[in-house]
Order: structure tokens, then sequence, then C-alpha cells
């Protein structure tokens, strides 16, 4: 629990966001924050017009930046106070969707009241936020992000970065946990996540296979209502397989990252 994190944090978080975008279909690049309300300023280094409508975008500099995201992001969320890993996952939940929500969601994680504000009782439930709390938080950004009407267009993207985060969390926080092997540690999680992923296509496999083939559709009731009845289970057995199919990819991310988070370690 200490600032020094704050400069790793904030390079992880960049090595996520690029150059100048001007994508006229991101609410964010917008200085009214919805699309066509406002100017079209974009977003550079993760700092939106929609944020901040008043900065000139396209000329920040790194420099620039660094006090923005100290004061606006990670002194927000009481980063100081927030145990390593579980501060980067915050953090750059934060810079995503805001501090307030990134917040919210990591007090929830943690047994706090939701208020969105770092004070004392935060500070003493997150303590001992480790590997579970990251993971949890993690899992309730990808959640948030997958709700928003823009999932489609920048869904995979977030996807992957929410993976990697987790990763590098994880690895941040067993670091400083004494006596744990952490190459040994993430290579662990990583087969737990390959594995998990293959269960997830198989079963999705077999549902649709099965909903394919309208098993158990009730022979003695009346042809058209027959239809209708199989038809049913059909489209809920492709949503239920589709959705299993969604989770294994999500796990294949996740275990992608964790093998990286292990291959950097010792680099």
């Amino acid at each position: 629990m200490t600032s020094a994190n704050f400069p790793e944090c904030l390079s992880i978080t960049l090595q996520s966001e690029g150059g100048l975008s001007l994508e006229r279909t991101d609410p964010g690049n917008w200085t009214g924050g919805r699309i066509g309300k406002g100017t079209l300023k974009g977003t550079k280094y993760g700092i939106s017009a929609a944020a901040f409508p008043n900065l000139d975008i396209r000329n920040l500099t790194l420099d620039d930046v660094k006090p923005i995201y100290k004061a606006k992001y990670w002194d927000e969320i009481g980063g100081d106070a927030l145990p390593p890993g579980f501060d980067l996952a915050t953090f750059d939940y934060a810079v995503n969707s805001g501090p307030a929500r990134a917040l919210r969601d990591a007090q929830s994680v943690i047994g706090a009241p939701a208020d969105g504000k770092p004070g004392p009782l935060t500070r003493a439930k997150a303590a001992t936020a480790g590997t579970r709390e990251i993971k949890a938080l993690c899992a309730r950004r990808l959640s948030f992000m997958h709700g928003l009407a823009i999932w489609k267009t920048y869904g995979k993207g977030w996807s992957a970065r929410v993976a990697k985060i987790e990763a590098k969390a994880v690895a941040m926080y067993l670091r400083v946990q004494p006596g744990v092997d952490v190459k040994a540690a993430l290579a662990d999680e990583a087969s737990k996540a390959e594995k998990t992923a293959g269960t997830l296509q198989k079963a999705g496999a077999a549902i649709a296979v099965s909903a394919s083939g309208g098993a158990g559709t009730g022979a003695a009731l009346p042809a058209e209502v027959n239809l209708l009845v199989l038809g049913g289970v059909m489209v809920l057995g492709l949503v239920v397989a589709g959705a299993l199919v969604v989770k294994a990819v999500r796990a294949k991310e996740r275990a992608k990252a964790y093998r990286s988070a292990e291959m950097a370690i010792g680099q």
C-alpha cells in the first residue's frame, strides 16, 4: 500500500491506451459524452474529450497526462491505500469507466459500502484484498462493459484488456507475498483457465447439437403446438450454447494473459 505503485500501474494502463483516436462512433471522443454531441476532440493516452472537454486532446504529451491520471483517477480511488494488484485492477477500471464506478465495484467486492468514496472503512476492508478480489473485480468490470451499447464494436479489445489487467494484477499481488513461487502460481492460473475453456466449449457444442436435433419435444401435443415447442427448445438451446461459447472465449483470453504474465517473470 504505497504511492510507489502509481508509476507501475500507470505504465501498465498506458500500454492499453494508444495515440490519438478520432473515431466518431466512440461517445468518449465527443465533448458532450454522446455521439454527435459537442465537438469531436478524440481521446489520447486514455484522456477523452468526454471526461476533459476543455483540454487540447490532440496535443497532449505523456508529461501532460501523468498528473491528470494521478489527480483524477489514482487519488480519486484512494490508490495509495489499496494493496498491490488490487490497486492496478481498480485504477485501470477507473480510467476506462470513471473512478466512482470503479471504486463502487471495488467496494462491493471487498464488502465496504459502495459509495464511490475512498474512506477509512474502504481502506480497512481493502487491506486483505488478494487474488480472489482481483478476479471478482475484473469480472464485475467485464459484466458492466458487456452491457454497453458499443460492446459489439469494442468488446473484443475490452475483454482482452481486462484479462491482461487481471493477470498482471494477480502477478503484482503474488510477488509481495512471502514464499510464493510467482511463476508457478501464474502457470497454475493459466492451466485452470485453459481447463475451464475446454469444459465450456465442449458443453456448448453438445448443447448446440442437441438443440439442432430437437430432442424431447412431446409427441402427444397437437402438431402446430409441437412445432412451436420444438422451435422454442431449439432457440433456447442455441442461446445457452452461445453463452457458453462466449464464456469459453473469455476463459481462453484469461489463460493467454496468465501465460504472458508467467513468461514475463524473470525477463
